[in-house]
């Protein structure tokens, strides 16, 4: 493998997680709304469309943890984006959901008029900590990027891609001559975690079992026991960068956020600060990719001209992987708050509404994506949300493209021709994230 022209395709990949601080240059109060039909209209003359065919009235009603919603989310998505640029949800206090692509940016990169401090999640749950610094904003979020970014660049997550192969192969190695596996909780639920755990954090791997539980409850039991969850996730966490901040420095991540940033000149930041900082890495490390891989994978067991195709042409294998994380989206959406009255495709908002992007449909928006419905691994250019926009851009994306593309050829080399079990098939969990549970496969 050419480890150079690897590098230089994650630094084409991801350069724009270097042109975030553009978005201060947004002027929001000088943005005008095109002419557009009433909304509220729009929501009322489809719902009992939505009602009848997805037994719930996704646009008028909406509820991200509702079951019909993750058992039909292309189709609600592609409705979302044909019919209903800003759906209604009356659960709790209430939110609304943007969907369309310029709006899931405009509202991205417009961090003054839509928040990120209050949190990403609809109807919060009380006594859920903060998790930094995906819930806060500028300066504070600058403050930490400005140091978090150097240890998961493209240069700096290239070092680690003979680890990630190594450790796909000794997972490959567990089941091959079996015939068969049960791929999430044989390999996609340990692989993302291993390379986060191993070549980033330094955690001992046999804890990664406990901390993937911990956030998925975190993220999906029902909500008054989440925070129990999660608690459980910073005390661990806590307790090692308690334990690595007394220990002589390695010069990596841990080391950095231990230290911490100043907020203020001559103000360090608090301590709790620092171990939210290492929950929300970690929970990005661990909960997201296995998605993606999971899905492609399932993808090509039932498509076996594509993946026959990218067995003989391994050179398509970077725009393969862009083409995925498009189509099959870790993050669903993630919320803010807005600051001020503020109009976003017709619909008024108040200040202190809560607003998600529609990341997972933003990305299928046919208004930038070509037959956005298609897959389609030669695409030359991907445009995606999946990874964020804006400031909040997701920070691991570099490591996320890494673990993928090293899956995806090494799993090829080793099990060129496998399909899905007989009687079997996925099983989904959605909500902010989506989640495969599990994918029986046969070679």
């Amino acid at each position: 493998m050419d480890y150079r022209a690897s590098t230089k395709q994650l630094i084409v990949f991801s350069i724009d997680l270097y042109r975030d601080r553009g978005s201060d240059m947004i002027e929001p109060e000088n943005h005008r709304e095109p002419e557009s039909p009433d909304p509220d209209e729009i929501r009322r003359k489809h719902g009992e469309e939505m009602r009848n065919r997805f037994g719930r009235d996704m646009f008028n009603d909406f509820d991200i943890d509702d079951p019909r919603f993750g058992d039909n989310l292309f189709p609600i998505l592609d409705e979302m984006l044909e019919k209903c640029p800003v759906a209604r949800s009356h659960v709790g206090s209430g939110y609304w959901v943007v969907s369309r692509n310029a709006d899931v940016r405009r509202i991205g990169q417009d961090w003054r008029t839509f928040s990120s401090a209050k949190g990403y999640q609809p109807n919060r749950p009380a006594g859920l900590p903060y998790l930094m610094p995906e819930e806060s904003d500028p300066p504070k979020h600058t403050a930490w990027r400005d140091v978090l970014n150097p240890h998961l660049s493209p240069r700096a997550v290239a070092k680690y891609d003979a680890q990630i192969r190594a450790d796909a192969n000794t997972l490959i190695d567990r089941f091959i001559d079996r015939g068969e596996c049960e791929f999430i909780s044989e390999f996609g639920a340990k692989l993302p975690g291993w390379a986060f755990f191993k070549n980033v954090l330094g955690v001992p791997v046999d804890d990664l079992d406990q901390l993937v539980q911990g956030v998925h409850n975190g993220t999906f039991a029902p909500r008054e026991e989440r925070p129990a969850h999660f608690g459980k996730v910073f005390e661990y966490l806590g307790n090692y960068l308690t334990f690595r901040r007394d220990q002589p420095p390695r010069g990596d991540l841990v080391d950095t956020i231990a230290a911490g940033v100043e907020y203020e000149p001559g103000v360090l930041c608090p301590w709790e600060d620092r171990v939210s900082i290492l929950v929300d890495l970690t929970f990005g490390g661990i909960a997201t990719t296995t998605y993606v891989m999971a899905a492609s994978l399932h993808y090509l067991a039932t498509h076996p001209g594509v993946r026959e195709a990218l067995v003989d042409d391994p050179g398509s294998m970077d725009r393969a992987v862009e083409e995925f994380v498009r189509v099959f989206p870790p993050v669903v959406a993630l919320g803010r708050t807005c600051t001020r009255e503020v109009e976003v495709a017709g619909t008024k908002m108040k200040q202190g509404d809560f607003v998600l992007l529609n990341y997972a449909a933003s990305s299928r928006d046919p208004r930038v994506v070509q037959e956005p419905t298609k897959i389609d691994i030669t695409r030359e250019s991907v445009l995606h949300s999946a990874f964020g926009v804006g400031v909040h851009r997701c920070i691991g994306s570099n490591l996320a493209r890494l673990e993928l593309k090293a899956t995806f050829e090494e799993w090829l080399k080793r099990i060129p021709d496998f399909a899905v079990k007989g009687g079997t098939g996925p099983t989904y969990e959605t909500g902010i994230l989506r989640v495969m549970k599990q994918l029986h496969l046969v070679f």
